[in-house]
């Protein structure tokens, strides 16, 4: 399986939760150059609001 990981070339959003009984993982890098980790199901939810409300295709918003 090829890394999800996103980068400055690759930006993007990567959520990862292989079990119920694991906590989640998140990274995230935008093209503006911001970039954040999270780690634990609330803390991951925090980070794909912001990044939903503020980067990626939010950039794009008018």
């Amino acid at each position: 399986m090829a890394d999800l990981t996103p980068t400055p070339d690759s930006p993007g959003l990567h959520v990862s939760k292989p079990s119920p009984s694991v906590p989640a993982q998140a990274s995230a890098v935008c093209h503006c150059g911001a970039s954040a980790t999270a780690s634990g199901d609330t803390q991951v939810r925090a980070l794909v609001e912001g990044w939903n409300a503020n980067h990626g295709s939010a950039h794009g918003r008018k």
